[in-house]
């Protein structure tokens, strides 16, 4: 059985947007914190 896709908000995404244009954490700490894929986030 299959799991279903994680829908995000609009809030959610520029939150994470905005921590990857910082750049105060890495892209594997923004990662392991909102438990997204590494294919989500790249700064």
């Amino acid at each position: 059985m299959s799991t279903k896709r994680k829908r995000h908000s609009a809030r959610f995404k520029a939150k994470v947007a905005l921590e990857a244009y910082k750049g105060d954490k890495t892209a594997a700490e923004i990662i392991s914190a909102h438990k997204i894929s590494s294919g989500q986030v790249s700064s």
